[in-house]
């Protein structure tokens, strides 16, 4: 399918019944006559730069950024952004566990999306292993339904979280009643509520329970009626759009020379999604659209959000309906992890699970590179095997540490209290961006 772009920063698909904050005539509010004297004689003061600390522990640097502010007053004239505070040796980690005891790691990695976290790093595997083209349609149509779902709770947490720290609060309720709708969705399906480890090389854990997809679209409805309640609330307000609407801007140029991905890259113009230009798993059997804007300000990315939010929906309601049966998993003893009940019930498949788990799967001797789409963009993984049942090397390309990368450019020169949304729109993830 040829990539298809649909510019919500047109009045015709963008914000609520049409409306664009650019053509609001909104004007300022002119000055008493002392609050200009006021204005005036400020303007004459002699003014003294500072340096102050903004995190890591301030509640809008998500607890794991320091940013060294020096400042003018509110004026923001340079910034030294600090990562590193939530690292946990993600890498390092991964050398000391087998192939399949890594699933938990990189669901840690976005713990709001940890279902794409596991689709990324198996198909990484997998293409180490030759095993792409033998991995069950039925699974991969159940990986795009769980991964669009949680694609669409990233999508929602960062959107309403931003909004509760600019003080839409209600908003940030709605949202949360949402994302919690999905949550119950995937709880049901895996068993767990926050970090799933769903996926397995091979396919996945186990089928959908029963009746799965007439829940799922019943969730699907409620989300979409509480997403355009958050949209009602929000984006006629003034104190919204004027947050939002030309702040913490950046072109497409400075955006790329980052490697920027994902909907922060969308929102300057640039329609790049690993699904589309690099498709992978069954993402080619969908209609559906890349949302991008071409203001690349926080605006541009909520709009690019809230979008893809509606297109993730459509993908995950074709899935439903296109998804053929059959096994879930390779039926190969080598890769795949024997089900419980024969580990439990077979001398064969206790022995089965025992070399699974202490020597782990053979990878032959390589090296490769996988790319998905992931909630905040490119997200890759580099794994190195020396044949072993445990990885020489697993690296990761994190899309959250690129759109931090640009904070500096983004902040200096806004005010302090600009920080907010504009870190808030970057959607940083902390277990992501440090590991």
């Amino acid at each position: 399918m040829q990539p298809t772009a649909t510019n919500v920063a047109s009045p015709s698909v963008g914000l609520v019944e049409g409306f664009d904050p650019r053509s609001r005539q909104l004007g300022e509010l002119p000055l008493s006559p002392s609050m200009q004297r006021f204005a005036d004689e400020a303007q004459r003061l002699p003014t003294e730069e500072i340096i102050i600390n903004m995190g890591p522990s301030h509640p809008a640097m998500h607890g794991t950024v320091r940013v060294v502010l020096r400042i003018d007053g509110e004026t923001i004239k340079d910034a030294d952004v600090q990562v590193g505070y939530l690292h946990r040796g993600f890498e390092k980690e991964c050398e000391g566990g087998t192939y399949t005891q890594i699933f938990p790691y990189v669901d840690r990695l976005n713990y709001v999306s940890p279902m794409l976290n596991n689709v990324g790093y198996a198909r990484a595997v997998e293409k180490l292993l030759g095993i792409t083209e033998r991995i069950p349609e039925r699974a991969e149509y159940i990986r795009v339904i769980v991964g669009e779902i949680a694609r669409v709770c990233d999508h929602i947490t960062c959107i309403v979280a931003s909004l509760a720290e600019l003080g839409g609060i209600t908003a940030f309720f709605y949202g949360i009643r949402a994302r919690e709708h999905f949550w119950e969705l995937l709880e049901d399906l895996s068993g767990a509520r926050l970090t799933h480890s769903y996926c397995r090389i091979g396919g996945v854990a186990w089928d959908l329970t029963q009746n799965f997809p007439e829940k799922c679209r019943t969730k699907i409805a409620k989300v979409r009626a509480l997403v355009d309640d958050v949209r009602k609330l929000v984006e006629r307000n003034r104190i919204f759009l004027d947050r939002m609407d030309g702040v913490g801007i950046i072109s497409a140029a400075d955006a790329l020379s980052y490697g920027i991905t994902g909907p922060c890259l969308r929102a300057t113009g640039v329609a790049y999604d690993v699904r589309k230009d690099h498709p992978y798993s069954v993402y080619d059997h969908f209609d559906f659209d890349i949302p991008v804007a071409d203001t690349g300000d926080n605006l541009g990315r909520y709009l690019v959000r809230v979008e893809e939010i509606d297109q993730s929906l459509k993908i995950v309601e074709q899935a439903l309906v296109q998804i053929p049966p059959g096994p879930v998993i390779v039926d190969d003893p080598l890769i795949a992890l024997p089900p419980k009940r024969e580990v439990y019930n077979s001398i064969e498949g206790m022995i089965a699970h025992f070399k699974h788990i202490m020597d782990g799967l053979r990878v032959p001797p390589g090296e490769t590179y996988s790319a998905t789409e992931a909630g905040n963009g490119e997200l890759g993984f580099y794994i190195v095997s020396d044949g072993s049942g445990r990885p020489y090397k697993c690296r990761c390309r994190p899309p959250s540490f690129y759109t931090t990368a640009a904070l500096r450019q983004l902040i200096v020169g806004a005010n302090i209290a600009d920080i907010v949304p504009i870190f808030g729109s970057l959607n940083m993830i902390g277990g992501e961006c440090d590991r």
